[in-house]
């Protein structure tokens, strides 16, 4: 299918109220908020997506991160109405959807471009596929499996773990030999037993995306899990896809936002279904969109280093969302629990 392309106000590039709607209380909406993951991610998000959405439409787009689920249930608890966009991963918007956080979104003013059908969920736009995987400092010994990420006697160096339970808890799990096929339902006692373990040797637990790689690059930490995106391709790191995790990356509509907010978040989703833009923000970062167009549009000497290319997709599973939607809660709870102990 041939790109589409906008019409009439959109394809003349007038400001936002042509586009919007002349004469409703939508001209007056000149920029909208988003909550991102930060770092590389965010930046991929600012020149594939806002810079085109903002010169169609005068809007501008206000980035913060990072982008934890508690910070997204603080601000409908607070009764905020400012932030329109969320990011979170496929777990999280499943959680954010039974905690009812967030809104169903509306397709028809999307009117997106194709679009893989996990990506075109009814409460999520799923504009960006990733993989967490381990790394470490270069030079460092090479980890080949997840127990070896965990043995600190034989891999000697800090650590650098995820202050997210969705991640840390599976990993931790894969390294007590359980296999991916195995992995869910999670045993989650066996996992904060095996954290535990290697509590001494973790220097910090990130919230920020940016953080892993920075710290290693410092010398702070020698390994860490991390979003691979962050790491791919640059020789200070060593890496590895094999038994990483693969997931899907949503964008959310905050419950209680500004009707005029959400035209306009609708409006920079059309502009995340485009191939042409995906393959801009996959120059930023080695993440892949949802278009099936896009492979073809990008780089061939890079392949290997995007989550979706099939010499790492074969080698990843895939995260449970609908497990973490139905335990979330419960495990979030002992998270906080197991992290108050250390």
């Amino acid at each position: 299918m041939k790109r589409r392309t906008f019409v009439g106000a959109a394809a003349a590039g007038l400001p936002a109220f042509s586009i919007l709607g002349a004469g409703s209380a939508r001209a007056q909406v000149k920029e909208i908020r988003m909550i991102e993951a930060g770092g590389k991610s965010g930046e991929s998000v600012e020149v594939g997506y806002i810079e085109p959405f903002t010169k169609k439409t005068g809007i501008k787009v206000i980035r913060e991160s990072p982008n934890p689920l508690g910070k997204l249930r603080a601000l409908v608890e607070s009764g905020q109405t400012s932030t329109v966009l969320m990011e979170l991963g496929s777990g999280g918007m499943l959680q954010a959807r039974n905690l009812k956080l967030i809104e169903p979104i509306d397709w028809a003013a999307v009117a997106p471009q194709p679009m893989f059908p996990e990506a075109k969920h009814e409460y999520g736009f799923g504009y960006q596929y990733f993989s967490t995987i381990m790394a470490w400092r270069a030079g460092a010994k090479a980890p080949k499996t997840w127990a070896d990420f965990f043995n600190t006697k034989d891999f000697p160096g800090k650590r650098c773990l995820p202050d997210y339970p969705n991640y840390a808890i599976s990993f931790a799990l894969l390294a007590t030999g359980v296999t991916p096929d195995k992995l869910f339902p999670l045993d989650v006692d066996t996992a904060f037993k095996k954290l535990s373990e290697i509590k001494k040797d973790i220097a910090v637990w990130w919230k920020a995306g940016a953080q892993a790689p920075q710290l290693m690059k410092d010398n702070e930490v020698q390994y860490a899990i991390c979003w691979s995106g962050r790491v791919v391709g640059d020789p200070a790191f060593g890496v590895n896809f094999a038994g990483g995790m693969a997931d899907l990356s949503y964008f959310t509509i905050v419950k209680n936002s500004k009707a005029e907010d959400r035209a306009a978040a609708y409006k920079l989703m059309h502009e995340m279904s485009i191939a042409a833009n995906q393959a801009k923000a996959a120059t930023v970062v080695s993440y892949t969109g949802p278009s099936p167009e896009l492979d073809a549009l990008l780089p061939k000497d890079k392949l290997a280093e995007y989550p979706t290319s099939k010499q790492n997709k074969a080698v990843q599973w895939v995260e449970n969302a609908e497990w973490w939607a139905a335990n979330g809660e419960a495990v979030n709870k002992k998270w906080e629990a197991f992290k108050l102990s250390l």
